[in-house]
């Protein structure tokens, strides 16, 4: 990859390295918090979803934000915003602080995607585009693995304040690391106009970014901030509580899940930039996942086997993420990537704010085996939408006409 791209790439990886382990820091503390709270998993579950709610509120918008004013001014302002949300937590104690510092990194949680996106696909030539997705979202997937032992680590060794304040720490690191090297692209980078939005075709799109296909990939967002929730925020307590799984285990087979998703983004990457049909990629590694899932809210599995199974899962969960992106990409028209991937992420978010509250109702009323089974059931429905789009695709490469004005 051309230096100046190489750059780029690096810069914007380290964002969301952070950003995945800011989105990370409190679901790694559950287990922690409810005895020093005084609180159940229900409303930790709340706080979960205020920081999800607020994100999808604020997501689109800060995507025509990113659009307007530059995407490195943009995620410089979130994360700031998200490394003072948890620095606080270092200092402010109790519950109500809590919801309302989640309410705070939920806000700043909503620029990534969109900022990072813009970023990559006007700085990024198409040639490269599935690997550079891979190797940022490996970044963002490492920085998730990174979380649990990271964060357990400092807890166990000085407390949660001090995990929270490493969390903080680690964003206002992150800036420092986005503005090492001259803007990229004038007209994302620096906050410039950008040129008017345009279809992959080649027709104006008169910059509106609302249509079928991406409300079809909206949930399909949604679906999977479901499964991947269930599995990385809920996996380690529903492991304790319905399996008799030591901690020690159930967080290592957590960590296997994580590092190996970041693995198998990176081989996503390169079969990404080899296939058009990303959507059937996507149905056959998620459909062997659910396989997998479902075996261990069978059977609960023990030591090696455990670990094994839920990280050939995360792997295959890894492996379908950059032709996700790939998906969105070409529904999206050109010069308002930053809007499209605000829009279609909100589906992360809006799963992210129904899933904790579903998933900590289940834990606290006895049902810690229903947390895989919603992981495959969510899974499932997921195979359905990507063989729908994988359809909608090989219908518009036998039909070649340019697509008309959005």
């Amino acid at each position: 990859m051309k230096s100046p791209g190489f750059s780029l790439l690096t810069r914007i990886s380290g964002v969301h390295l952070v950003s995945h382990l800011h989105l990370l820091t409190l679901p790694v503390m559950l287990p922690l918090l409810p005895a020093q709270m005084g609180v159940g998993f229900v409303e930790l579950g709340l706080a979960l979803s205020v920081f999800n709610v607020v994100s999808a509120l604020v997501q689109a918008p800060l995507g025509f934000a990113v659009d307007r004013f530059g995407a490195r001014q943009m995620l410089t302002a979130g994360l700031l915003l998200g490394s003072l949300s948890f620095l606080s937590l270092s200092t402010i104690g109790g519950y109500p602080w809590l919801l309302v510092a989640m309410g705070l990194a939920g806000f700043a949680n909503g620029v990534y995607h969109p900022g990072d996106y813009s970023l990559l696909s006007s700085g990024i030539e198409d040639a490269r585009m599935g690997r550079a997705f891979s190797v940022h979202t490996f970044a963002g997937y490492l920085g998730a693995a990174i979380a649990p032992g990271m964060l357990l680590g400092i807890a166990a060794w000085a407390g949660t304040r001090a995990a929270f304040a490493a969390a903080g720490i680690a964003g206002l690191l992150a800036i420092a690391l986005l503005w090492m090297a001259r803007p990229v692209s004038q007209s994302t980078d620096a906050g410039q106009p950008s040129k008017p939005a345009t279809s992959r075709g080649g027709r104006a799109g008169g910059g509106k970014v609302f249509s079928p296909a991406i409300a079809m990939l909206t949930l399909l967002f949604t679906l999977l901030s479901l499964s991947g929730g269930a599995l990385q925020n809920f996996s380690v307590s529903a492991l304790v509580a319905g399996y008799d799984v030591p901690l020690a285990l159930a967080n290592v087979a957590l960590s296997a899940f994580l590092f190996a998703s970041a693995f198998g983004v990176l081989a996503g990457g390169a079969l990404a930039d080899r296939t058009r049909h990303h959507g059937a990629v996507a149905a056959l590694a998620l459909a062997t996942t659910a396989l997998l899932i479902a075996l261990v809210a069978l059977f609960g599995s023990a030591g090696p086997l455990l670990v094994a199974t839920l990280g050939l899962g995360g792997f295959l969960f890894g492996l379908i993420a950059p032709s996700r992106d790939m998906l969105v990409r070409a529904a999206a028209p050109v010069g308002a990537e930053g809007r499209v991937f605000g829009v279609v992420s909100t589906g992360f978010n809006i799963g992210g704010a129904a899933g904790p509250v579903l998933f900590g109702w289940l834990l606290d009323n006895g049902h810690p085996q229903g947390i895989f089974w919603s992981a495959v059931l969510f899974i499932l429905f997921t195979v359905v939408l990507a063989l729908i789009q994988d359809r909608r695709g090989a219908a518009r490469a036998v039909d070649p006409r340019p697509a008309p004005a959005r």
